[in-house]
Parts: structure tokens; sequence; C-alpha cells
């Protein structure tokens, strides 16, 4: 049977600021995340590694949305962990965009300085 297009856009390209450096030496910058399930996100609660440690429910959970990380036949928790810092914040930034799309990013300046940045704006409702 033949899937028809819903016009949702599951699945995000992107290329890591730094890139992921295997056990031989090869860098891996680009990438795939797909959106996330209601799954994605209870099962790493499950997990003792979260238990003893909420921060680990980032590694979980990015491990379970990136698809695809260069040539790597696999993405889990220890590629994850073994991700420069701005790469693991750039993921965790594009996992929040994708999954909460609602989130409004707006550019404002500041009123002392005059310096012109983003901000993310929650829709009207919500904090």
């Amino acid at each position: 049977m033949a899937q028809r297009s819903i016009g949702l856009q599951t699945e995000h390209r992107f290329t890591l600021p730094k890139g992921f450096i295997d056990h031989e030496g090869t860098l891996h910058r680009e990438g795939v995340m797909r959106l996330a399930t209601a799954i994605d996100e209870i099962a790493p609660l499950r997990d003792p590694r979260v238990r003893a440690n909420q921060a680990y429910l980032t590694i979980i959970l990015l491990a379970r949305v990136v698809t695809k990380l260069g040539s790597l036949s696999d993405v889990n928790t220890g590629t994850i962990e073994g991700l420069f810092s701005a790469d693991l914040v750039y993921l965790q930034d594009l996992y929040g965009r994708i999954n909460q799309p609602e989130a409004v990013r707006m550019a404002v300046q500041c009123p002392s300085c005059q310096h012109d940045f983003e901000v993310d704006v929650a829709p009207m409702g919500e904090s």
C-alpha cells in the first residue's frame, strides 16, 4: 500500500557546528533528527540512568530521535555522550524547535545598549 503525504515534515536534516569524531578519527557532521513520539519522551523516564541523574534524559532522548549522523550505522547514547558541548546544545535547540513549533522567535533590541538578538516567545496563555 502506498503512503500518502500528509504535509507533515517528520525528519529534519542538520549540520553539527563541530561534529562527532568516531573511534577511527572520522568526523561526522551531517545528520537527521525525526519528530519525537510520546514514547520517546516517556520511555527514558524508566531508565535507571535518568533516575540517578535527570540530566541524562537529554542523552537518551536525543539518541532516540537522531536517526542518522554521517556514515554511522547506529546513533546511540554513547554517540550522544561523545558530542562536543556545542553540538549537544545545538541538538537540544533543534529538538525544541521541531517538536514545539508553536514557540515563536522574535527579534528584539536591548533598550540600554541597543544590541539586537532573538528570543523565544511562548504563545498567549502559556508560560
